[in-house]
């Protein structure tokens, strides 16, 4: 059984968590969870007990009770059941870039990647006063 402990103090090792879940049966694996960066305990871990009663009774025991000046937080720990639509594979995904592209990454008449006609900003294909860059806003000469 998977038990989750929470709200340990950051001096807590994993030594020191098996062998407080070692006091009511045979410990199987101790994970605390820590920070990527820092590597300092984020106040959570994982105890694994294969003996599903003692496993039980260590979370009975141990939920509330002090430990290293904390009240661990313990209860059984959740499956990783990943929720609907969540890493599924479905053919045909993918997307993104545009179709019809050339190799070499260069369109005629523009910038790599650019509209045809040689306008870059994208817009209205290089309008006549404009900038490329969207519709005119009817101003004239200054």
């Amino acid at each position: 059984m998977n038990i989750y402990v929470g709200n340990l103090a950051a001096s807590v090792t994993e030594d020191q968590l098996r062998e407080a879940f070692a006091a009511f049966g045979e410990v199987a694996s101790v994970k605390i969870v820590r920070d990527g960066a820092t590597r300092e305990s984020r106040g959570f871990g994982f105890v694994t007990m294969p003996n599903e009663e003692q496993a039980k009774t260590a979370v009975q025991e141990m939920n509330d009770h002090e430990f290293e000046g904390q009240a661990l937080k313990v209860e059984p720990g959740r499956s990783r059941t990943v929720p609907s639509g969540f890493g599924e594979r479905r053919p045909g995904g993918g997307g993104g870039g545009r179709p019809g592209g050339r190799p070499g990454g260069s369109r005629p008449g523009g910038r790599p990647g650019g509209r045809p006609g040689g306008s870059y900003g994208g817009g209205h294909g290089g309008r006549p006063g404009g900038s490329g860059r969207g519709p005119s806003r009817g101003r004239g000469p200054l």
